[in-house]
């Protein structure tokens, strides 16, 4: 069998609290094959979080294997992890996490500078894709819930990412809009070929994706039966 884009294999990790050990994800093992729309969901406190931030090299498990494209992501030297995470993963947040200093512009360039490239056309581009080229020079509290985060979604799209990793992406946006933003990061998903790893509790939202995996006291299934909002 050929190997998956992401796998994961015996994860787990945990916190510390006090004198207190809280293990959040207990023995993961998942496939997620290149170009598949998987979406992670289950109850609140279910771990769904910390999976997706440990399948994205945000979290260090602490125990067992995060796999990228055939390569184990947390043995690498801290440097690869950096250039794996900048050129080849992107992520998107429910606070969206514009830099309030930055025009539209300016913070989708943010990936591309951190590459070394300064690259105005390359985030125009990503900003056009995303509706948005006319906002361009608007900082962030001149832009409505939903029109920050589809440029968050620019920013992810600017350095063509083979992964992209959204947390929550419509937690604060109205059901329209959620909608709305949903079905862009769906659709400049498909036109790019690129993977996506959702994080939502709306069930509604992730009927749109190729697989859904249900969290559920640090363990993964695919039982939609699983899944308790």
């Amino acid at each position: 069998m050929s190997h998956a884009l992401i796998e994961a294999k015996n994860v787990h990790r945990g916190y510390s609290i006090g004198k207190k050990r809280v293990e959040v994800l207990k023995g993961i093992h998942l496939r997620i094959e290149k170009g598949e729309k998987v979406f992670l969901c289950g109850p609140s406190g279910a771990g769904k979080t910390t999976l997706m931030y440990t399948l994205a090299g945000l979290e260090k498990p602490g125990k067992g294997e995060v796999i990228i494209d055939g390569k184990d992501l947390y043995q690498l030297p801290k440097k690869q992890q950096s250039i794996l995470r900048n050129k080849r993963m992107a992520y998107i947040f429910q606070n969206y996490y514009l830099l309030p200093e930055l025009t539209a512009m300016e913070n989708v360039m943010i990936p591309a500078l951190i590459g070394g490239k300064h690259d105005k056309e390359a985030a125009l581009t990503a900003l056009r894709r995303v509706g948005l080229a006319e906002r361009s020079d608007h900082l962030p509290a001149e832009l409505s819930g939903g029109e920050q985060q589809r440029v968050a979604i620019a920013r992810a799209l600017v350095n063509k990412p083979e992964i992209i990793f959204a947390d929550e992406p419509t937690g604060n946006l109205d059901s329209r809009n959620g909608a709305e933003v949903m079905r862009l990061l769906l659709e400049l998903s498909d036109e790019d070929g690129s993977t996506l790893v959702v994080v939502t509790h709306d069930r509604s939202l992730a009927v749109h994706g190729d697989r859904t995996l249900i969290v559920t006291d640090g363990v993964v299934s695919d039982r939609e039966e699983s899944l308790e909002v």
